[in-house]
């Protein structure tokens, strides 16, 4: 699935927004590409349970209490509930709950005789969710959701330069990421080379996005364009000090080499227009295998 302006495109598992299990050879996942300027974080509301009301009213009160699953926005936690298609005011309280060994803990707590609350909390990271009472007309409960806490941007870092009598390797000395990634970067050019294309650079600022964003999904076990931090693409690739006209990104996993992984991306359409997109001038791959020795593959775009 593509969006507007600032290419995303996801591989093998891409979602623009959610994971889907679909496509690649071998039974590897590919995810739909993400492409353009980055997109709001949409918060999952738990359904709104329904509960009469207590007495006859001459006024329609058919009251609903919904809550919705705690988030992180710039460090700190949030919970927010409503009541909804009420006449009649009530107490409106929100509990925020970490599930924990045990008994779970209430960590913050507030009410207001009002329709709509909002908690907030520093962030510590946990696994969550929010309980909702209207003393009117019953309790709602989000689902829980897992939460980190989104780290301070990285410096980056200075530009090595290779002493004069240091041996050749592999890659030219210019070159960032490791052989595997950059191998990724020579696969990607060839196949850009075929459509008539001009070769991408490999930046170290959009591949510390593109490896970040690798060793998040790995060690925190999910596939999706967007951080569990509630971060994107275009974040993460801000975050790093890059700034250009345009962004894409494609991810992958399960795919054991730079060969297999790049075959899939030209294989599916979405992946394809983003590496085949002859106005993006940088690229940052990131290539980080889990603990279960899985690879967690991205490739970032950037115009310029």
């Amino acid at each position: 699935m593509r969006k507007p302006l600032g290419l995303l495109a996801a591989v093998i598992g891409l979602a623009a927004c959610s994971p889907s299990t679909g496509g690649a050879q071998g039974g590897l996942s590919v995810a739909s590409p993400e492409v353009t300027a980055p997109s709001g974080e949409a918060t999952p509301a738990s359904t709104p349970t329904r509960e009469p009301t207590p007495e006859p009213s001459p006024e329609s009160d058919d009251c609903r209490v919904s809550v919705a699953s705690p988030a992180v926005t710039a460090r700190t936690i949030q919970a927010s509930a409503a009541r909804r298609d009420c006449v009649r005011p009530a107490l409106l309280r929100i509990r925020l709950k970490r599930a924990v060994p045990g008994e779970d803990r209430v960590v913050k707590s507030g009410s207001a005789r009002k329709d709509r609350l909002t908690l907030k909390m520093d962030c510590v990271p946990g696994t969550y969710y929010a309980v909702a009472t209207d003393y009117r007309n019953g309790t709602a409960a989000s689902k829980a959701v897992r939460l980190t806490c989104a780290t301070p941007t990285p410096t980056p870092a200075p530009a090595r330069t290779p002493a004069s009598t240091a041996p050749k390797t592999k890659e030219p000395a210019t070159s960032v990421g490791t052989s595997l990634e950059n191998q990724v970067v020579r696969l990607t050019n060839a196949e850009r080379a075929k459509g008539g294309c001009d070769p991408l650079t490999h930046d170290a600022r959009l591949r510390r996005a593109a490896a970040g964003h690798s060793a998040d999904m790995a060690k925190n076990d999910y596939f999706d364009h967007d951080s569990q931090d509630g971060r994107d693409m275009t974040d993460r690739i801000r975050a790093t000090g890059f700034s250009g006209s345009a962004w894409a990104e494609n991810i992958a996993k399960g795919q054991r080499s730079a060969t297999e992984v790049v075959r899939a991306w030209m294989d599916s359409e979405g992946h394809r227009e983003n590496i085949m997109n002859c106005s993006y001038t940088h690229i940052g791959v990131g290539a980080v295998k889990a603990s279960g020795g899985q690879i967690y593959w991205t490739q970032d775009f950037g115009a310029r």
